[in-house]
């Protein structure tokens, strides 16, 4: 538990395969991952610059922690390109959900952490915060006071209880 975020509520890998990494998961018995393609963001910014960020995206539990794998799609400027330029693949970063989330990123700021990235989705905001002091561990901060937290319920509740039928579901 952080005193500053609150509990881990997801931990996100930057993958080159998204397909290989969801079968790799499925392999140990996590799953369904409920899988985007082509992920719609409102907006995207990369170190306050927009950027184009095209990826694909799966997510699933494993008990009360979510899985996020991303696959960045094309070159534009994001930290998972930074990741995998770097030569790393694998977890990237730990995510904190709040449905306070102007009070969490105000605090953040406050205590000297600065954005690396942030975007919207689902009419959730969110933000990865610069932290590679620690390489390949950053903090993003995630709005659940939307659609989103609602998506991110379902998927818990859905891998509670799978049977291990249909481990892809396309979104």
């Amino acid at each position: 538990m952080s005193r500053v975020f609150g509990e881990i509520s997801q931990i996100g890998y930057v993958v080159r395969d998204i397909r290989a990494s969801m079968d790799h998961w499925i392999s140990h018995g996590v799953g369904p991952w409920f899988y985007l393609e082509k992920v719609e963001l409102d907006y995207f910014r990369y170190r306050g610059a927009d950027s184009p960020l095209e990826m694909s995206a799966a997510v699933a539990n494993s008990g009360g922690i979510q899985i996020e794998l991303i696959q960045q799609r094309n070159d534009a400027p994001s930290v998972y390109r930074d990741f995998l330029t770097a030569g790393r693949e694998g977890a990237q970063h730990v995510a904190y959900w709040t449905s306070d989330y102007q009070t969490l990123y105000d605090k953040a700021l406050s205590l000297g952490y600065r954005v690396a990235q942030e975007g919207l989705l689902g009419g959730g905001r969110f933000a990865y915060l610069d932290t590679e002091h620690d390489p390949g561990t950053m903090i993003e901060i995630s709005d659940t006071g939307s659609v989103k937290g609602e998506l991110f319920a379902f998927v818990r509740e859905a891998t509670a209880t799978w049977d291990g039928t249909k481990p892809i579901i396309e979104l």
